[in-house]
């Protein structure tokens, strides 16, 4: 592996793939072909996008000015959360197997009001890499959330090379962006053959925001032929998005989305938000299968 992630990583790998992931939010950099020696995962140039695939927690998208209300108290806390920024804790780790853990403290607490423990798994079984994130509330209340996957899955062709592959018959229905928050207006976007080709153009609006598809599972095709299977569970939502001109696509499973235009800012009544009674755990998983 490169140099080029300077921080602290840990790898598993098999005869099927290498995986190398950053301490700094548990973050997935790469996954990689042993066979072909491809690489899977967007490479962070800073040019387009200086991330990877890093985790959306405690919220999802963007809060309405940039906070919340709890207990009537007023809380800042930025885009997409904290996780992303914070150093994990390598907790157990073999061959092809590894969890890293992120406990709450004084700084979390002081925008973030819960008592939590964020664990992150990577499990790889032959060319598929397995993603849980285990939710637990060490707290004496109810704990309000959201969470989230962002992978960036590399695509070095011409981006209108590929299209995605929906497992199930539906039509999307998309919700739009307005200043980043989520508003009522809604756009369907036609499949073919259960295809979507794509193209710029679908971003144009910035990230296509489902909150809820039939489909758990989407096939990356490149030229038609399926390169890269991604499979989730207990997402109830989901976001399509890259950068203009960048040649990586964003697949994102969700728990819990943007604010919605005429959010009171109570986070008890947030839309799409998820609660975890004390001493209570939830969990969410995802996968990414090399073809």
């Amino acid at each position: 592996m490169s140099d080029k992630y300077p921080a602290l990583k840990t790898t598993i790998s098999n005869s099927k793939a290498l995986v190398t992931i950053n301490h700094k939010g548990a973050e997935l950099i790469s996954l990689q072909s042993i066979d072909t020696q491809k690489e899977y995962i967007w490479d962070g140039n800073p040019h387009y996008w200086g991330k990877h695939s890093p985790i959306l927690f405690p919220m999802v998208g963007t809060l309405k000015d940039n906070g919340y209300t709890y207990k009537n108290k007023i809380y800042s806390l930025s885009r997409h959360g904290f996780a992303r920024d914070k150093i994990f804790e390598l907790v157990t780790q073999n061959e092809n197997q590894v969890v890293f853990s992120l406990q709450s403290e004084d700084e979390s607490l002081a925008i973030y009001p819960f008592d939590f423990e964020l664990q992150i798994s990577y499990v790889l079984n032959n060319s598929e890499l397995h993603i849980a994130y285990k939710v637990i509330n060490n707290g004496s209340n109810v704990m309000y959330y959201s969470i989230g996957g962002h992978p960036a899955l590399a695509l070095p062709k011409k981006f209108e090379m590929y299209s995605l592959q929906f497992e199930a018959h539906e039509s999307l229905i998309s919700y739009e962006l307005e200043n980043n928050l989520l508003s009522n207006n809604t756009k369907e976007i036609a499949l073919s053959n259960n295809q979507l080709p794509l193209s710029y153009a679908l971003f144009e609006n910035d990230a296509l925001i489902f909150k809820e598809l039939k489909s758990k599972q989407i096939t990356i095709l490149e030229n038609n032929v399926p390169i890269l299977n991604f499979k989730y569970n207990g997402f109830p939502n989901f976001g399509i998005w890259t950068k203009n001109n960048a040649p990586f696509i964003c697949l994102e499973p969700w728990a819990g989305y943007s604010d919605i235009l005429n959010y009171t800012g109570n986070l008890e009544d947030k839309e799409g938000i998820q609660k975890l009674h004390p001493n209570a755990f939830n969990e969410y998983r995802f996968s990414i299968e090399i073809l």
